[in-house]
């Protein structure tokens, strides 16, 4: 048994899901959480497997996600679906369940949060709105666990009886039900050649989905009978065709909920809502606050707690080496696997784990924003700001993830209904300061920067914005000229941060982190230390040696880093390294000097200048992004070419800036 779990977005379908699988998934409180449907197996259920789809508000293929639902549903005709809604919002929910009604599949009304709705004086008729939308409804509260056992007893009956919704027209006369019985009529048998009931394939046909169309494979006259009908419902109703046919669903839902449902008073938790978005939303506020907020957050992370716990686990990293290197040393190891060990394995993995507190601590923060509701409130804030950028508001959701990880951002570019806005947020997303990068800034703020360490990294995060948005205004004016499409976003009440969220992505940020160190930057240590060991014809060579495999490769690229201050063949080499994974730039230069994780203002200072240093950081905020992220790319363009077009042009931007901000620097410095 296939159950599909279906919803609009914040209405805590992943809670739900979580519940009846046990899986371990992470809820947010924006769009872009749920990018693909994930699977899991119901508790106590061994022959159901649940599929939780994204969040949507409608079925009309608008946007990616919405495709996904519907393209699910049809293509993989699931045994029953719950459609879980929020029973505190049950008008704006009902018309998604409207939708599925019509598909014709088994489905089970879920009204969740339950307890918020009978706790603020409100109720609902359960029997009367099971009996008006002809199929079952339970009440239940996810967060709470109440009714789910309920919930699965029906489903199950549902499933294994096969019952299909009860007919129902949710219009008995006027214009628009003329016109749908017309199209009924019209496209009937070419609806049961693709398996969908004829009123579903009518109202998609006459809302002017191209894809449902295409698939019924109407005739010309067929065609142009059904544009007649829905020019004469336009006619009569003084509505176009897409206004028609919502105005009737919301006129049924309207007489449904006014029979069944008593709404609830205003909430303690929307009043609170309200008083604190007069000052987090405000015209004037609300940026400020915004940029205030994410400064505290870095001040914490990289001048305050994270650095202490950072500063400590380095200890502990190298008072371990330093006992193993003395083992192996007394053992009498050959010197070559010793140097691999030391120089190579411990330097580079070493060196990378010694950051893994300010990644925890960082998304510590990001995770009680996220899950308070205030990252919605942040998109919403934006959206004036990136509609004058030729972008919506929608947008910042991904851009906002790719503060953490350029690789869930760039998928989380599918929930953009626009193929424009995908494509232009795609290539705007690696000009966001990604965790990984965070290594190459302590470090560097550490060594050049010790008393301005939080403010160094907010004016790096701050400049990257600065420049993607200069490119978004360039990109909207050449390359994705047209205007970004509307955007509409809930904003859910303040709430207080769930522990286990919070818990869950600092692990799940934790476990990526280390996943990586042991993994690519454990390969890429290990082949920058055989190069960096050995000549051209395999002769071990000093750490450091201008005779290695390393430095002849780096002196073919380090010319091209002159201009910016930062020409040495091993700095040049560690940003080839980067391009594997920003962390080995920081493992790379450690092995390459011969410090390990010990890089510090003396070892770097025969590298860099202050100068120099200003223009490496701006260099690695903004070229090319990791394999990873330039795979999803390519998964996303479908195309080798694009992306390798993507990839240089990231490099040239930010060679630019980087020569910009050098001879900028000389000025001052």
């Amino acid at each position: 048994m296939v159950i599909a779990l279906v919803g609009n977005q914040n209405c805590g379908k992943t809670t739900l899901f979580n519940q009846l699988t046990g899986s371990n998934q992470h809820v947010g409180n924006f769009p872009g959480v749920t990018v693909e449907h994930k699977m899991g197996q119901v508790i106590g259920h061994k022959n159901y497997s649940l599929v939780d789809l994204p969040g949507i508000y409608s079925i009309r293929p608008y946007s990616g996600e919405e495709k996904v639902t519907r393209n699910f549903i049809i293509d993989e005709n699931p045994d029953v679906i719950i459609n879980i809604a929020d029973a505190t919002n049950i008008e704006r929910n009902l018309y998604l369940t409207l939708q599925l009604i019509e598909m014709g599949k088994p489905i089970v009304l879920a009204l969740n949060m339950m307890d918020e709705l009978l706790g603020n004086h409100g109720s609902v008729d359960i029997n009367g709105l099971s009996d008006r939308l002809g199929i079952p409804v339970v009440p239940i509260s996810a967060a709470k666990k109440d009714g789910i056992e309920e919930l699965m007893r029906v489903v199950e009956e549902t499933a294994e009886k096969k019952l299909k919704p009860r007919r129902i027209d949710f219009c008995s006369a006027g214009p628009v039900h003329r016109c749908i019985h017309t199209v009924s009529h019209v496209v009937e048998d070419h609806a049961d050649n693709i398996g969908v009931p004829s009123r579903f394939a009518a109202t998609r046909v006459i809302e002017a989905d191209e894809d449902i169309i295409n698939a019924l494979k109407l005739s010309d006259n067929e065609l142009e009978l059904i544009e007649h009908a829905v020019v004469e419902m336009e006619n009569e109703s003084t509505l176009d065709r897409n206004a028609a046919i919502a105005d009737m669903r919301y006129r049924f839902i309207e007489a449904v909920c006014t029979e069944t449902v008593i709404r609830a008073q205003e909430s303690k938790e929307m009043l609170r809502s309200v008083k604190i978005d007069k000052i987090l939303t405000n015209k004037y506020l609300a940026i400020p606050t915004f940029i205030a907020i994410m400064a505290f957050v870095f001040w914490m992370t990289f001048s305050v707690l994270g650095k202490w716990l950072s500063d400590l686990l380095a200890m502990g990293i190298d008072s371990f080496t330093a006992w193993i290197d003395g083992l192996l040393t007394a053992y009498g190891l050959n010197p070559v696997v010793h140097s691999l060990v030391i120089d190579g394995v411990f330097a580079g993995v070493g060196s990378m784990l010694s950051f893994l507190p300010l990644i925890v601590v960082l998304f510590f923060f990001l995770a009680i924003l996220e899950d308070t509701g205030y990252m919605s409130r942040v998109a919403f804030v934006m959206d004036k700001l990136l509609r004058r950028i030729g972008l919506s508001g929608r947008s910042f959701v991904p851009m906002l993830i790719g503060f953490g990880c350029s690789v869930p951002a760039i998928m989380a570019t599918r929930t953009l209904s626009s193929e424009r806005d995908r494509k232009m947020t795609m290539l705007l997303v690696p000009f966001m300061s990604c965790s990984a990068k965070i290594p190459i800034y302590a470090v560097f703020t550490a060594a050049f920067f010790p008393d301005h360490g939080g403010l160094v990294m907010t004016c790096l995060y701050v400049f990257g914005i600065i420049v993607g948005i200069i490119a978004a205004k360039i990109l909207s004016k050449t390359a994705f000229t047209g205007n970004p499409v509307p955007f509409v976003m809930e904003l859910p009440n303040y709430r207080m941060p769930s522990l286990k969220s919070v818990l869950l992505l600092m692990w799940e940020k934790a476990w990526d982190f280390i996943q990586r160190a042991f993994t690519v930057i454990f390969v890429a240590t290990i082949v920058i230390w055989f190069l960096q060991s050995f000549d051209i014809r395999l002769n071990v060579v000093e750490a450091g040696s201008t005779d290695s495999l390393l430095a002849i490769i780096g002196a073919w690229i380090a010319p091209i880093f002159a201009p910016l201050g930062f020409g040495d063949w091993r700095v040049a080499t560690a940003l080839v390294t980067g391009v594997m994974a920003k962390e080995a730039v920081i493992s790379t230069l450690g092995v390459l000097m011969g410090v390990g994780a010990n890089l510090t203002a003396a070892t770097l200072g025969g590298l860099f200048t202050l100068r120099s240093a200003i223009s490496f950081l701006v260099f690695c905020l903004l070229y090319t992004p990791c394999i990873a992220a330039l795979a999803a790319v390519k998964r996303e363009l479908g195309s080798g070419v694009k992306t390798v077009l993507v990839m240089i042009s990231q490099c040239c931007v930010a060679w630019l800036v980087a020569y910009a901000v050098y001879l900028l620097s000389g000025v001052f410095i």
